[in-house]
């Protein structure tokens, strides 16, 4: 176990080192930094001054050494934007984009296993028609037009919830959140919704099929002949092996979520890092964008690393064959 978690994190290691080595490559020869930060009456020898002070002259390794260094401490430069250290902007917006990425990650893992399980159980009903029809809507329309279409009914026709922002929010010791107000919970269901719909209709979808294919095994069979009431059966036997690979695909899938937020953030007008990212994009801003790159890097790396771990713990065939190749 000790063995695999080392040879897992040397692999996230030499990962975050390729990502470092993309964004360096960005923040490098995406146009002139010295240009971005300075205005147009600055000399050439003022110029010049500060490319020697921010270390732009150095050859290419020491500066990649250095952008690395400072990228583990936390030092991602000033935004050439807002002038502000570009940590300080990112850990301002990230509480906006985590909170809404895990109410979307844990609503879409939650209602897609139960209406994945309920399908497969009673595959030949019509209410499992009709969320099987339906659950075409999650996968084929694209997200942005999801958003739209709950803002026009929600928010414009019937007026129930708010159609942009974050509500009002609450300071909890520099982690801002919007659970604790009536005005941020009812500012969360919309974007939730718009965001959590694909990965839920994708996680049904994956537990049908494995739901299906589980209970037509040999010792599903066995386990039926041996007088087990179908709730053991199912919840207890099938279930549970039909869990392994949706872990795998929802925590990737929650990687998905955090990542791909820019789109439902922008519709929504949600505060978070994906909305900042996008309005960097406009303004070229590259210190903004390449933290942003590596942060994402980051948090995709980290859940590989804990879906691989649960994977381990959760399928005993790894061991078992991670145990016979040492003998």
């Amino acid at each position: 176990m000790i063995a695999f978690i080392l040879r897992r994190l040397v692999q996230s290691v030499l990962v975050m080192l390729v990502v470092s080595l993309v964004s360096f490559t960005m923040f490098r020869y995406v146009g002139d930094p010295i240009a971005a930060i300075v205005g147009q009456e600055t000399s050439i020898a003022d110029r010049e001054a500060l490319r020697e002070q921010l270390g732009l002259n150095d050859p290419v390794l020491v500066q990649f050494l250095g952008f690395v260094g400072r990228a583990v401490q936390g030092d991602f430069g000033i935004s050439y934007r807002l002038q502000q250290p570009v940590m300080e902007l990112i850990l301002s917006r990230l509480p906006a984009t985590l909170e809404l990425a895990f109410v979307s990650g844990i609503v879409a893992f939650a209602a897609g296993v139960g209406l994945g399980v309920y399908t497969a159980l009673n595959r030949r009903g019509l209410a499992s028609a009709t969320i099987m029809s339906t659950s075409l809507i999650g996968v084929s329309l694209p997200t942005f037009l999801i958003g739209v279409f709950l803002i026009w009914v929600f928010a414009v026709e019937l007026q129930w919830l708010p159609s942009f922002g974050r509500g009002e929010t609450v300071d909890l010791g520099g982690w801002t959140s919007g659970f604790l107000t009536e005005s941020g919970r009812a500012s969360l269901v919309l974007p939730v919704i718009t965001l959590g719909l694909y990965q839920m209709t994708l996680i049904m979808r994956l537990v049908r099929a494995e739901m299906l294919e589980v209970l037509r095994t040999d010792y599903i069979k066995f386990a039926r002949a041996r007088g087990l009431t179908n709730r053991a059966v199912n919840f207890g036997h099938a279930l549970k092996n039909t869990l392994v690979p949706v872990i795998t695909i929802a925590g990737l899938q929650l990687g998905s979520i955090i990542a791909f937020a820019i789109v439902t953030e922008t519709v929504f007008q949600w505060p978070g890092v994906g909305a900042l990212f996008i309005n960097s994009v406009q303004f070229v801003d590259v210190p903004v964008m390449a933290a942003y790159l590596l942060l994402i890097s980051f948090i995709f790396v980290v859940i590989n690393l804990i879906v691989d771990l649960l994977y381990y713990v959760v399928d005993p065939r790894l061991r078992v064959d991670r145990a016979s190749a040492r003998h």
